[in-house]
C-alpha cells in the first residue's frame, strides 16, 4: 500500500517506519527530550498477549538528510502486564514518571527505573466518571500555576457514537495514587474522517491551551487507513485548579495523513512541533513531526 501524506511537503517532514507488523505500532507518545532534529520519547504499544512489549524508548531523527528511528523495548515491572495500553503522557516536574492508560479506563502511574531498562508501577487506578461502552485511546495533562489537570477522551465510533471529552484537576497523594476532582464532559464531532472515524485516537494541549485532536479511520487490520489531526478548542487551567474545557463549534483541520492511521500526537513544548506515531495493524508503526501545535 503507497504511504503518502496530502500535506505539501514543507509542512511535513515524512514518515519514518518504527517496526513492521502487528506488534510494532506506537499507540502512545510521550516526548522527553529534544533538539536539533532530534527527538526521545517513550512509546506505549496495545499488545494483548502475554510477554509481548508494552513500552518502549524511541529515539528518531527528523533531518531531512537522513531520518531514522530506534526502539528500545522496556520491561513492565511490578504487577500484571496491560492489556490494550493506549495512551501515555509524562508528569509534569519529573524527568521519570507517566501516567498510562488501558482501552477500557485503567490508569498506570508509571516510573522509569535508575538504569533505564524498565518501568516500575506505582499504583493504578481507574479513570472517573467511566461511561458505558466508553473506549479510551487519548489522554494528556496540562501544568499551569502549579496545579496539573487532565484531559481524555472515549474514541468514539463513527455517525452514531461522538467521542466523548473529559477533563479534571489530577494530583497525586504521598503514595503516588492519581486523585481526580471534579469531571467536566464535552461531545466532539470529529470534521475529517469519515465513516468509520474514531473521532479522537489522541490529543494534545498546546502551550497557549488549544486541544488539539487526532481523528482516524481503520478498515481492518491491511487498512485503508486515513487520519487527520484539527484544532478541537481549548483547555484552561486557573490558579484555584478549576479546568475549562471547550469544543469548538467548527474544529479547523490543520492536517491529513491518508495511509497512515495516528494514534499518538505530543506537542513538544516551546516549539510549535508535534511528534506524531501510527498504530498502522500489520504495516507496523511509523513516525513523523509536524508544525501545528501553535
Amino acid at each position: 500500500m503507497a504511504r503518502t501524506s496530502d500535506a505539501p511537503a514543507h509542512a511535513a517532514t515524512g514518515w519514518t517506519q518504527v517496526g513492521d507488523d502487528m506488534r510494532s505500532g506506537i499507540s502512545g507518545l510521550a516526548v522527553t527530550s529534544s533538539g536539533g532534529g532530534a527527538y526521545r520519547a517513550v512509546i506505549a504499544l496495545d499488545n494483548k498477549r502475554r510477554g509481548e512489549n508494552r513500552i518502549a524508548q524511541l529515539t528518531y531523527s527528523a533531518e531531512e538528510s537522513g531520518r531514522t528511528a530506534a526502539v528500545r523495548p522496556l520491561e513492565w515491572n511490578g504487577g500484571a502486564e496491560p492489556i490494550d495500553l493506549e495512551a501515555l503522557e509524562a508528569v509534569p516536574g519529573t524527568s521519570d514518571e507517566y501516567l498510562a492508560v488501558a482501552s477500557r479506563g485503567i490508569v498506570y502511574h508509571l516510573q522509569v527505573t535508575g538504569d533505564g531498562s524498565a518501568v516500575e508501577v506505582r499504583d493504578l487506578s481507574p479513570l472517573p466518571a467511566i461511561g458505558q461502552g466508553d473506549n479510551f485511546e487519548s489522554f494528556t495533562l496540562v501544568s499551569r500555576h502549579g496545579k496539573l489537570a487532565a484531559v481524555w477522551a472515549d474514541r468514539g465510533e463513527g455517525g452514531d457514537r461522538p467521542a466523548t471529552l473529559y477533563a479534571a484537576p489530577l494530583s497525586f497523594n504521598t503514595y503516588g495514587e492519581s486523585v481526580f476532582g471534579a469531571v467536566t464532559k464535552a461531545v466532539y464531532h470529529a470534521p475529517y474522517p469519515s465513516g468509520d472515524v474514531r473521532h479522537a485516537s489522541d490529543l494534545s494541549v498546546t502551550d497557549s491551551g488549544r486541544l488539539l485532536i487526532a481523528s482516524a479511520s481503520d478498515e481492518g487490520d491491511d487498512g485503508p487507513f486515513d487520519s487527520a489531526v484539527s484544532d478541537a478548542g481549548s483547555v484552561t487551567l486557573d490558579r484555584s485548579g478549576r479546568v475549562r474545557l471547550t469544543v469548538a463549534k467548527s474544529p479547523v483541520i490543520l492536517r491529513k495523513f491518508k495511509g497512515y492511521k495516528v494514534e499518538a500526537l505530543d506537542c513538544v513544548s516551546g516549539s510549535g512541533i508535534a511528534v506524531l506515531g501510527t498504530d498502522d495493524e500489520n504495516a507496523g508503526g511509523a513516525v513523523t513531526t509536524a508544525r501545528i501545535c501553535h
